[in-house]
């Protein structure tokens, strides 16, 4: 670290490091119906660009369903003089093969606010792998329904906003909320083991661009208090689940999960000191994944290269 730097400061420096590398870098996300010759007319737009793909996946769903989906990253000179020309020409190639598609930009950093409430331990990896420069975007905001972990984000130099919700102020909470990820330009919103239910209007506001992490190996133990239900059962392995949230509570595109053996000896704190680790670990690969494009939901799934 450099003398006199602040913990703020060491995550800019990451991030010039990784925007001087990525500035001509865009991705191409599509899912279209499957059938011959998708893959190399992509392919053979982006080599009449002179265009380098860096990594290309696709999935191809079963015959009845036939459905395509495909990511292709790749490198093209000039990138910020070319982007208005790139997006008009692939409309050319993506229309007659019925494409969804977008092309999202290496070097446009998504914003992130972190929604919290009392426990610290989500929050405190995602921005340990912010400080190491391991994450393609940036935390702008911190929010949270409790005042305890505002220290935490003034020692990352971000701003914490204390809302309280209260049954009778949901409404006005929320819309506070709004307000402040309007005010900071947010593209994603992290639920780091935040304790409230969501409505479906903020929801609506933010689709596909919200992430949950649940404690619990989803469909199992929806809703409030996973680990004594687990406990109860005597599960032999419990784990974390990430997910885009919806309007049905727990019921989003599941991003990511993870499981640990457990056993007949651990209590009620050892399942919920165990899944610590896993939420952590859970939530900051799939906020990861949306931060770099690898995610594509269709209905109620999600396709994840990785």
């Amino acid at each position: 670290m450099t003398i006199g730097q602040t913990p703020a400061d060491r995550p800019r420096t990451a991030r010039t490091r990784a925007e001087n590398i990525l500035a001509d870098r865009a991705r191409i996300l599509l899912s279209c119906p499957d059938r011959p010759g998708v893959v190399a007319a992509v392919s053979q737009f982006l080599y009449s660009l002179d265009a380098n793909i860096v990594q290309m996946d696709q999935y191809s769903t079963d015959p009845d369903r036939g459905r395509l989906f495909m990511r292709v990253e790749f490198d093209l000179p000039g990138l910020s003089d070319r982007r208005h020309r790139l997006q008009e020409e692939f409309a050319r190639v993506a229309e007659p093969l019925a494409m969804n598609w977008e092309i999202r930009y290496a070097r446009e950093r998504k914003r992130i606010a972190v929604f919290v409430s009392k426990m610290d331990h989500c929050l405190r990896e995602l921005l340990w792998q912010w400080e190491a420069g391991d994450l393609q975007g940036d935390p702008v905001a911190v929010i949270s329904n409790h005042p305890d972990l505002g220290e935490i984000a003034a020692a990352f130099g971000l701003p914490f906003y204390h809302v309280p919700v209260s049954r009778e102020t949901k409404r006005e909470a929320e819309e506070r909320q709004l307000a402040i990820l309007r005010e900071h330009r947010v593209d994603l919103v992290v639920l780091a083991r935040y304790m409230q239910i969501l409505s479906p209007g903020f929801v609506q506001a933010y689709p596909n661009r919200i992430i949950n992490i649940h404690h619990s190996f989803l469909p199992a133990f929806v809703g409030a208090n996973p680990y004594e239900r687990a406990y109860d059962r005597g599960v032999k392995l419990i784990g974390a689940t990430a997910h885009y949230v919806t309007a049905d509570l727990d019921e989003g595109p599941i991003i990511e999960q993870d499981v640990q053996r457990v056993n007949h000896r651990d209590s009620i704190e050892d399942l919920k000191r165990i899944g610590r680790h896993i939420e952590r670990v859970v939530l900051a690969r799939a906020v990861a994944w949306h931060l770099e494009d690898r995610i594509l939901t269709y209905k109620n799934k999600t396709v994840v290269f990785v």
